[in-house]
């Protein structure tokens, strides 16, 4: 499959995330991040006997496993230390600054050059996700500042995870598992320091767990791997806007969200910043 679209297909998975996780109840952010990162990591692991895969490929320098580690666990304990010190929808507006951080930080890869329509797409996928983030909502920066310090390494930090990894091609991505199992066991020491254990509540939340721990906190992880160190990650960093829309139109399908005008804007800006982004726009004005 060609790894541009393993990206995407990472990015689809992500657009659950907010519907999966709401439909796990009341259990705490890092319970929650516990629980769903083993289940990915141990599905990984699982599906290693099925498959050929090359042992030695996961005896990996200790500099790519802290890269490993540090983006999947790193981005969500500060993406949750932003939630508990800032406003929601500023603190998310602010975290979505990874796929334009990637995009501008990609230009400093061997073999890439950043052109206007990337940086163009960018901006206006970003914008879009800020329509959708806020929806009829003020700006209020009412946090702590060390709330909003902690959006900004959320975007620091998966743009970071995304752009080195593409340096490490020769790192296999089933040591993938092994990263999502680290990030369980430090998920599960923060819960204990920090959480009171909440267990989902019937088979649905149970289910939304599950479903949680395989695909968003799972496979999703596996095929933005895959895609960003061997697919185009200038064009995936455009695209990436759209599992926010895509998040907030499953919401409106589910009944968690109304529609609005809004949303319809959010969706016109985003689709045209991947197109752009991807190049199509300056292409067929050349082919004119």
């Amino acid at each position: 499959m060609n790894p541009t679209l393993t990206g995407f297909a990472a990015i689809a998975m992500w657009s659950f995330l907010a519907l999966l996780t709401a439909g796990t109840g009341e259990v705490p952010p890092f319970q929650l991040l516990a629980m769903t990162f083993a289940i990915g990591g141990l599905a990984g692991i699982a599906s290693w006997p099925f498959r050929q895969i090359d042992r030695q490929s996961l005896r990996l320098p200790p500099l790519i496993w802290l890269i490993g580690i540090a983006g999947l666990f790193g981005y969500h304990f500060f993406y949750y230390t932003a939630l508990r010190n800032a406003p929601v929808a500023e603190a998310s507006l602010i975290a979505y600054l990874w796929p334009m951080l990637i995009v501008l930080g990609s230009a400093l890869l061997p073999g890439e050059r950043l052109r206007w329509f990337h940086l163009a797409g960018a901006a206006c996928g970003f914008v879009g996700a800020a329509l959708l983030v806020f929806r009829g909502s003020g700006l209020e920066l009412t946090g702590s500042v060390f709330g909003y310090a902690s959006a900004f390494a959320c975007a620091f930090i998966w743009s970071a995870y995304s752009i080195l990894s593409r340096t490490q091609k020769q790192a296999s991505t089933d040591a993938v598992a092994l990263y999502c199992l680290a990030t369980a066991v430090l998920s599960l020491v923060c819960h204990l320091l920090l959480e009171e254990t909440v267990w989902p509540q019937g088979g649905l939340q149970w289910a939304s767990l599950v479903a949680l721990g395989l695909f968003p906190v799972g496979l999703a992880f596996y095929a933005w791997d895959h895609g960003v160190k061997h697919g185009n990650i200038q064009i995936l960093g455009g695209v990436a806007y759209f599992a926010p829309l895509i998040s907030t139109l499953v919401l409106v399908l589910a009944g968690k969200a109304q529609p609005s005008t809004g949303i319809l804007l959010a969706c016109l800006l985003i689709t045209f910043g991947a197109i752009l982004a991807s190049g199509k726009l300056s292409r067929w004005k050349a082919t004119a």
